[in-house]
């Protein structure tokens, strides 16, 4: 474990150098515990893969106080038992045509028929390790390796909010239209940032997700029913 500063306002905990659940888990579990210590002048916690970002204000903050803490909370961390057992959110996703641009090149790339890379990408149930790039954008794992194609060469002025992406072992899905340069297999038709909700963000770190395909007209009738949750 290591604690740096990130900034005149921040302390950056790095956990491990690795994409892991049980380390995320570890994550998350201390950065929640630091949260709840009620250190004055904290104003955030903000998880990744794994590490986790402490921000404060640095008048009100006790610099030395808050690292005693961070570091007791991380290195007592443990993973929460019910982050394994919460039942996963499902995402339905049209796959392909208009919504899927990169769908025919992920399946040259995996040298598979389209509708196996629909199978491939659908079939397993992915862990939310971060949200960033965008407020509400999942970072979510692991992908198959088998379609596991690596981002653009060059990316996209712009790609749809809604979009469902491939980059490498990871797979996201665009909460706004926004320039990027994930493999676009599909989209979907849910919100995933609403600000007249609370939280307005659809998922959180360490929920778990399922991908459904679905046809284009019941993608049509889903967004044009508002894409609730």
């Amino acid at each position: 474990m290591r604690i740096t500063p990130f900034g005149d306002a921040a302390l950056l905990v790095q956990v491990e150098h690795t994409i892991d659940v049980i380390v995320n888990m570890q994550v998350l579990a201390a950065g929640e515990s630091v949260r709840q210590a009620g250190v004055p002048g904290v104003r955030d916690v903000v998880p990744a893969y794994g590490s986790f970002a402490v921000h404060f204000d640095p008048v009100r903050t006790d610099v030395r106080l808050l690292r005693q803490v961070v570091e007791r909370a991380a290195r007592a961390a443990s993973p929460h038992p019910e982050q394994v057992h919460t039942t996963p959110l499902e995402i339905p996703v049209c796959y392909g045509g208009r919504f899927g641009p990169d769908l025919a090149a992920v399946a040259a790339w995996a040298r598979m028929d389209p509708h196996h890379v629909i199978a491939v990408h659908a079939s397993p149930e992915y862990r939310v390790f971060m949200l960033g790039f965008l407020p509400g954008f999942p970072y979510m794992g692991s992908v198959d390796e088998r379609i596991a194609m690596p981002r653009r060469d060059t990316p996209r002025a712009r790609v749809a909010a809604g979009s469902v992406g491939i980059a490498g072992r990871q797979t996201g899905v665009y909460s706004f239209d926004s320039p990027g340069g994930w493999q676009i297999i599909g989209r979907t038709p849910l919100l995933l940032f609403d600000p007249r909700h609370e939280p307005p963000a659809l998922l959180a770190p360490g929920q778990r997700v399922r991908f459904r395909s679905v046809s284009s007209p019941e993608f049509d009738a889903m967004r044009h029913a508002g894409g609730r949750r």
